[in-house]
């Protein structure tokens, strides 16, 4: 049986970037062909970065796409890497944009995969199963394609498949199987979910049994807006044996030598199968086999769930930061869990000298929430200030008459004016504090404490908020470092300190019994009927469901924040504001 040495390059691309991520591919190449590759694999869209949205629709930029992949393949044979097969994604286009008016049918924006090689691009697939669930609208901006894309490759027939060809059945993956492939290639722009590293691995394995080949799969890293991609990149073989995978929320360069079955002695002529068209392409110059012994990937374990959800914060947060050209970042320190998750994921994600953390005391603050947040200070090393809002809330309340929530509000919206104004005078992009718990009953204030330019645990549960604290601690002491979360922001009730004695359970019930059923609710779209059959109180659910339909308007206006569920606010969950269906009780 023939030996494919592959090369699955994890790598992390940023959005519009065309030339950057071109560099990316040609250097990543190199390293691939230092290590013998024969075959290197780049994620969905490498070249134009993942999702470009509304981007497809300027023809400008798609020409753009276009060109950079020609340029791209000229550019590699001159680096002297053109005998090495490299397949990279990018957007094409076979005619208008859909939503144009010279729009043609069966044509249009294309999500596709360009195999270069020997200077040109030999060979195109474009995408066939089109996702549009969640954070997808793939069928808004691209056309389905329904040709399969097979190459011989060192005696070795290979099939182009992208992301989604994957998840469903049928289609590239049945085809694959009746044009007897050895390999089928599946480049992705996966965005990371909490434990999707346990749903994937065995859909890589159906799809091996359906094509009857083995399944190289590689997937990008790095963050985008709301989403992260984790890259967890694999091989998989025709009998579903894990041969090798990547870790993940790192760029990595996964090497392995794969046994396949040789390729009959010539392709045969285009075909259809499965509703789809199989072309045939042949490379007659392809780095020679491997010699010497097997090259080994290896097998990385999949780590716990709170080290994994704070990999995928702190990539999040990080590229947010990075690839928008923030030079630092600044928070309110309240001393409470929220604002010192946030502060530690800040730290871990920039370095203290990029962090500015800013304490804003008013009559109604703690002795111990001061002492708390200037702990967490020491801890980290951040950039620490002392603020105190209430000479600036009395102005206020000279010459307004407020009382009650009125007030509770005014100190949070003089907390963020003053966030704002160090931001607009500094450059630091404002980051808010506010838990998914907080997010989905409206407990914040518009134009206060929900100020900001991105929210790094906007998707994250206030009951996971306390087990990501206690997590990075315990793994601080592991590595023998200093705790960055005082003990006590972990262990004393939550509270907004905006009256006096106040606490969150005042207004909301206690957060393990609320978590659950906003996870039912907005996560799971159960109605009141289903939670009150799991279990929960009928008169708690009715409060918390009122809660929630209520401050749809607030969530609207919520930052931006990394997507770690299966249903974060924003993209994955769109809900009319003007809204009067209700759940009744």
């Amino acid at each position: 049986m023939p030996t494919l040495r592959l090369a699955l390059s994890q790598v992390n691309p940023s959005v519009g970037d065309l030339a950057g991520n071109a560099d990316l591919v040609r250097a990543w190449t190199r390293r691939a062909a230092d290590a013998g590759a024969q075959l290197v694999l780049f994620p969905e869209m490498m070249l134009t970065g993942y999702p470009v949205e509304d981007l497809v629709f300027r023809r400008s930029f798609v020409a753009a796409s276009r060109a950079a992949v020609r340029r791209l393949a000229a550019d590699l044979a001159a680096d002297g890497l053109g005998d090495l097969p490299v397949v990279v994604g990018y957007l094409d286009a076979d005619g208008p944009p859909q939503v144009s008016g010279d729009a043609e049918a069966g044509r249009g924006a294309r999500n596709a995969a360009a195999l270069l090689h020997r200077g040109e691009v030999v060979a195109r697939y474009f995408k066939h199963h089109l996702p549009n669930y969640g954070v997808f609208d793939e069928d808004r901006y691209f056309v389905s394609g329904d040709e399969l894309t097979v190459v011989r490759i060192g005696g070795v027939d290979v099939a182009l498949t992208i992301c989604e060809d994957l998840w469903q059945a049928g289609g590239p993956f049945a085809a694959a199987r009746q044009a007897g492939v050895g390999l089928v290639v599946n480049i992705n722009g996966s965005p990371y979910e909490l434990n999707k590293d346990d749903i994937r691995l065995p859909l890589v394995r159906r799809r091996a049994a359906e094509a009857g080949a083995t399944i190289a799969y590689v997937n990008m890293i790095g963050g985008q807006d709301e989403l992260v991609f984790e890259g967890d990149s694999m091989i998989v073989g025709a009998d579903g044996e894990l041969l090798t995978r990547a870790p993940q929320f790192v760029e990595h360069l996964l090497v392995h030598d794969v046994e396949l079955p040789a390729a009959s002695a010539a392709p045969d002529a285009e075909t259809v199968a499965d509703g789809m068209r199989i072309t045939h392409h042949t490379l007659e110059v392809v780095p020679p086999a491997p010699s010497g012994p097997a090259v080994t990937g290896g097998l990385i374990e999949p780590v716990a769930d709170e080290a994994e959800v704070w990999q995928a914060l702190v990539l999040g947060l990080r590229d947010y930061v990075n690839k928008n050209r923030f030079p630092s970042v600044i928070l309110g320190l309240s001393g409470g869990i929220d604002s010192a998750v946030v502060a530690a994921l800040a730290v871990d994600a920039l370095g203290p000298e990029r962090v500015v953390g800013v304490s804003l005391p008013s009559q109604h603050s703690s002795e111990h929430s001061r002492e708390d947040a200037a702990d967490l200070a020491k801890r980290t090393g951040l950039d620490y200030r002392v603020e105190p809002i209430q000479p600036m809330v009395d102005g206020f309340l000279a010459n307004l008459s407020l009382s009650g929530v009125a007030v509770e509000n005014l100190q949070a919206r003089v907390r963020g004016v003053i966030l704002m104004a160090l931001s607009n005078q500094e450059g630091h992009l404002v980051l808010t504090t506010g838990n998914k718990s907080e997010l989905a009953v409206g407990y914040s204030t518009l134009y206060g404490d929900s100020v900001g330019g991105f929210n790094p645990v906007k998707d994250v549960w206030k009951t996971l908020i306390w087990r990501l604290a206690k997590w990075r601690n315990t793994d601080a002491k592991r590595r023998g470092e200093t705790a960055p979360i005082p003990e006590n922001s972990i262990g004393k009730p939550p509270s907004a300190e905006l009256s006096p004695g106040q606490l969150d359970s005042d207004s909301l019930p206690d957060y393990d019994v609320l978590d659950p059923i906003l996870i039912g609710y907005v996560d799971g779209d159960l109605g009141r009927d289903g939670l009150i059959e799991s279990g929960h109180d009928p008169a708690v659910v009715d409060k918390v469901l009122r809660l929630v339909d209520t401050a749809e308007y607030k969530r609207r206006q919520s930052a931006p924040g990394t997507k770690i569920s299966m249903k974060a606010f924003g993209r994955d969950r769109r809900l009319p504001i003007t809204n009067r269906w209700r759940e009744r009780g």
